[in-house]
């Protein structure tokens, strides 16, 4: 699919997930209301496949896990803007029953180079002893279903999972972000806006502020990036959609400021002594 935002130039490739935290972010952007903004060539795809587009340096602009930072970042840049970070907006362990001790047990997770599976590592050093047993990756979508069915003895879920899993007879066995928020008092990195360094500063500049007026338009119109946001929320309830914005676009969205940044290099710091992610250098992070 390709938006034009401006005649002039080449179009800027760009891929990002159909979830509405994306779609509501870049809505104004795609459809050529934000003024001297490049046009735009969108792919849609879920942040598990723009992770392996990143890995690859196949496009221009990416929304892609924080988790995949340290494998990119010497060929993109991370924005200052335009990203999933929040409070109260983890990951959940789903379970069967109630209180399942997850020692040696299998777990689902929708992939292994992700934020959610950092935290969820990172809470399991904390909490459970001697570790969870089977890693299992597969299509989030097929996650609670596979705990519904007892195929796994626990899933790891994202998004607007986080409203609906009651409707699969599962519980919360534990909230990720909250273990992150209490044990760090730092906001849950999700979701970075990279960009290819070879674009050169100026540029890279003037993406970010384009991604921020698009923000900006978004929460001055919120009805304006509706058709949008429900023609590629995979049906998806409205009110669920609303609910998936409200929680992940935030501060953080138009700026990841000094807690933002903390969250993030405080995660990939944490992650990497346990082993699960390479080491950052002192300046990996640093926009231009």
């Amino acid at each position: 699919m390709t938006d034009t935002a401006d005649t002039t130039g080449d179009a800027l490739r760009i891929a990002f997930s159909p979830c509405p935290n994306d779609t509501f972010v870049f809505d104004a952007w795609a459809h050529g209301r934000v003024p001297g903004a490049p046009a735009l060539d969108v792919t849609f795809a879920d942040i598990d496949l723009t992770n392996g587009m990143a890995e690859r340096g196949e496009l221009d602009v990416l929304k892609v896990s924080y988790a995949v930072l340290p494998w990119v970042l010497e060929e993109y840049a991370l924005l200052p803007c335009g990203g999933a970070l929040g409070r109260g907006c983890g990951p959940l362990v789903l379970t069967k029953e109630p209180g399942t001790d997850l020692t040696g047990k299998t777990v689902a997770v929708p992939s292994e180079r992700s934020t959610a599976y950092l935290l969820f590592r990172l809470w399991a050093a904390d909490v459970v002893p001697g570790d969870v047993g089977e890693i299992v990756v597969m299509p989030f979508d097929e996650i609670m279903p596979a705990v519904r069915d007892g195929k796994v003895d626990a899933g790891l879920v994202i998004h607007e999972a986080r409203f609906t899993y009651r409707n699969y007879g599962l519980h919360s066995l534990a909230d990720m972000g909250e273990h992150w928020e209490l044990t760090t008092g730092l906001p849950i990195p999700l979701g970075a806006i990279i960009a290819k360094r070879s674009l050169g500063a100026e540029k890279l500049k003037a993406l970010a502020e384009s991604v921020r007026t698009s923000v900006r338009m978004a929460w001055d119109d919120p009805e304006a990036s509706r058709p949008y946001v429900l023609e590629h929320a995979q049906e998806m309830d409205p009110a669920v959609a609303d609910q998936h914005i409200g929680l992940y676009v935030n501060e953080f969205t138009a700026d990841l400021g000094e807690n933002g940044y903390a969250a993030i290099r405080g995660l990939l710091t944490r992650a990497a002594a346990e082993g699960l992610v390479p080491p950052l250098g002192p300046d990996a992070l640093s926009f231009v």
